[in-house]
């Protein structure tokens, strides 16, 4: 298709050329200034195609639907409960993912009337350095990178745990991603390593789901609250419509942006004392007064165990009356701890077990939860 859309365009170029004004050029040697460092090229499947070929169901459609309104409500103060979003660092293994979200499917039956549960479904990692990218860029996890697998493969699984009642949450990492899974996600977070871009920030400002902004690595809070401001505002930008064609884009601007703590290099922020230093930031710029705080990543200092003392803390902060405190991320997966994934040998996986940041196990997810509905109801009572 795309070789009949140049040869149609190489035919209407000289007529095109005539009406400007504008003189044939010479053919030029540009090999050595164009894709000079591109190895190879391939045609991926657009996010319309794949939305034809796996359609929403009733059921996810459903799932969605009334997912974004209980955050938006819970970020906006109209619902008094948490929302938590618990499950793997990252997905690779579509089998246990389904197994982990029936868990979940479980834990949304028993605490529902106190916590909104949604599922941590990313297929994407950001990357420090190099390393594997991610379920959508590299699905067989051996190097192969067949991105069009991984992509439609991403857009079955979030269908099948969404039609399971269980809304999911995202991290997008670039401008062509989100469509592929459009409709299916109930909340998307911004990373710690992209919250100073500015491409991003404008990119969900046109975002139906709920979003949040991540302090940045090196812990700057104003980062994120940047962010915030830009994502709440309308934009103009260049963007990819359904089709993956350049487009111009019309934003309203997405009102549910909040700010995300998740420690830094030097250490925690999800004491009352940095939720206090945070509100006051947010105060000062005319914000909300609305915070989520990731468990894991710096406030864990990078050991899983840990997230039970920050779950612990922010329970004792949420019980006492703090009413900033919307929502909390925990990493969780069916196997506690962590495996290196050798992309010579994925077979040799341990089913269930977190291939990038090591997760605590069901059993501790379900004190964890426990702990903060009982927070929840608590500080209802108040």
């Amino acid at each position: 298709m795309n070789g009949q859309i140049d040869a149609t365009l190489a035919e209407l170029l000289p007529a095109v050329e005539q009406q400007l004004g504008v003189a044939p050029g010479d053919d030029v040697d540009l090999s050595d200034l164009v894709n000079a460092r591109i190895t190879g090229s391939s045609v991926v499947v657009t996010p319309a195609a794949v939305a034809t070929v796996v359609p929403l169901s009733a059921e996810s459609a459903a799932t969605t639907r009334a997912g974004r309104r209980a955050v938006t409500d819970i970020v906006t103060g109209r619902d008094d409960r948490l929302a938590v979003i618990a499950g793997p660092c990252s997905i690779h293994d579509p089998a246990a993912a389904l197994e982990y979200a029936g868990f979940i499917a479980r834990m949304r039956e028993r605490h529902g009337a106190d916590l909104e549960v949604l599922m941590r479904t990313y297929t994407e990692k950001p990357r420090t350095e190099v390393d594997w990218k991610g379920f959508a860029y590299d699905p067989f996890l051996d190097g192969s990178s067949r991105i069009s697998v991984g992509l439609v493969a991403t857009r079955l699984l979030m269908g099948r745990i969404t039609a399971l009642g269980v809304p999911v949450a995202a991290e997008p990492l670039n401008a062509l991603t989100p469509q592929y899974v459009n409709g299916l996600v109930t909340y998307n977070g911004v990373g710690a390593r992209n919250v100073t871009d500015q491409t991003a920030r404008e990119r969900v400002s046109g975002f139906s789901s709920v979003v949040g902004f991540k302090n940045s690595p090196e812990g700057s809070i104003e980062a994120a609250i940047s962010a915030v401001l830009t994502a709440r505002a309308p934009h103009e930008f260049l963007g990819v419509d359904h089709h993956g064609v350049s487009a111009q884009l019309s934003t309203t601007g997405n009102d549910t942006g909040h700010v995300i703590l998740r420690g830094d290099k030097d250490g925690p922020n999800y004491s009352a004392r940095h939720i206090a230093d945070t509100k006051r930031r947010l105060a000062a710029r005319g914000l909300p007064e609305v915070v989520v705080v990731d468990a894991s990543h710096g406030n864990s200092q990078k050991d899983h165990r840990r997230q039970v003392d920050v779950v612990a803390d922010l329970a004792g902060q949420v019980a006492g009356g703090e009413q900033a405190i919307r929502g909390v991320m925990v990493e969780s997966n069916l196997v506690a701890g962590r495996q290196d994934l050798d992309r010579r040998h994925p077979g040799r996986l341990q089913y269930g077990k977190s291939v990038t940041d090591a997760c605590v196990d069901p059993g501790t997810t379900e004190l964890v939860l426990a702990e903060l509905a009982e927070a929840a109801r608590a500080r209802r009572r108040r």
